[in-house]
């Protein structure tokens, strides 16, 4: 028989307090991170192969998006409206002026430029407009676990299956 008295409650409190910590430490932590780096996502998971064999499926890069202008040769993640995933593609060509940039990338692996990502009429993207960041590191297969908990429906259910069987064990 369980017994659900003021021990029982308050032990209950502590680590459901201890979990909120440790969230909002990482949610701040992260917000933190888009400061430093002027990034709105300055972490991305590699999510296709289009980029291998410089970054793998997995990947976890971290970027920067503090310096006004992008060199050819490096490697940029950006948003094109209509598409909710960012693509991480290199810089092919760039022209600037004082104000504006315009990039044109292309995958490691993908045999043609990324044109017809662009939409409409646009020949390059805009640096300011559609750019989130530079990569300028990444940690190897760290985000591979993001990766599974969105496109393996057993993966997902399992571990909160767990992870409540183990809360469960331990509130005994």
């Amino acid at each position: 028989m369980v017994n659900f008295g003021a021990q029982s409650i308050r032990q209950t409190l502590v680590q459901l307090l201890g979990f909120a910590a440790i969230f909002t430490s990482s949610y701040m932590f992260y917000k933190g991170l888009s400061i430093v780096a002027n990034s709105e996502s300055p972490l991305v998971v590699v999510l296709s192969g289009s980029m291998e064999p410089a970054y793998q499926r997995g990947d976890v890069l971290l970027l920067w998006n503090r310096q006004k202008h992008v060199d050819v040769g490096e490697v940029v993640v950006y948003n094109i409206d209509g598409r909710t995933t960012p693509i991480v593609h290199r810089v092919l060509r760039s022209h600037a002026s004082d104000n504006k940039q315009l990039l044109l990338t292309k995958g490691d692996n993908n045999a043609v430029d990324d044109v017809s990502f662009y939409g409409g009429r646009n020949q390059y993207l805009d640096r300011e407009k559609e750019v989130v960041g530079v990569v300028k590191g990444y940690l190897p297969l760290v985000g591979y676990i993001t990766i599974l908990l969105a496109e393996n429906q057993y993966f997902k259910y399992g571990l909160l299956g767990i992870t409540g069987l183990l809360a469960f064990i331990q509130g005994e």
